[in-house]
């Protein structure tokens, strides 16, 4: 008997994955823990439909995420440090407060988690950051810290 299954299945296959088990196992096991559905030419094309609109979806993501690339390129977001005697600066500047001043200054909101940041900025300066956008696009973000 052929399966689609629905859910991951350790030693069988992943999810949507069309796969020929034996009858009992799939009436005992795989049917009735709904981890998979019988293939029947219905449930078939069902899956390829989903295969297409999930494709598409992440087709639209990628696009979005490459726009959002194209519009970050070439911005500089400043950021203030408190700084003492002869530029000594009191704390760091982390992904967060990036974050948070690339919003404010330019109204684009994106997540802290997708700055990549090797080691929190403690000097003041022009920093260059990549900004992980989707797992295929990365961006470059400019970033000037300046003393207060």
């Amino acid at each position: 008997m052929q399966v689609i299954l629905l859910e991951d299945v350790k030693s069988l296959g992943k999810k949507g994955e069309v796969v020929k088990v034996s009858d009992g196992y799939a009436r005992n096991f795989i049917l009735p823990r709904k981890l998979g559905l019988e293939a029947t030419p219905k449930n078939l094309n069902d899956l390829k439909l989903q295969k297409a609109a999930e494709e598409k979806r992440q087709k639209e993501i990628l696009a979005q995420a490459q726009q959002l690339a194209a519009d970050l390129e070439g911005k500089k977001v400043k950021i203030g440090i408190k700084t003492g005697e002869n530029g000594r600066t009191f704390g760091s500047v982390s992904t967060k407060e990036i974050a948070a001043a690339l919003k404010e200054q330019y109204g684009y909101e994106i997540d802290k988690k997708k700055i990549v940041l090797n080691d929190s900025i403690k000097n003041i300066g022009t920093y260059t950051l990549p900004v992980k956008l989707h797992p295929k696009v990365t961006a470059e973000l400019t970033v000037v810290v300046e003393g207060i």
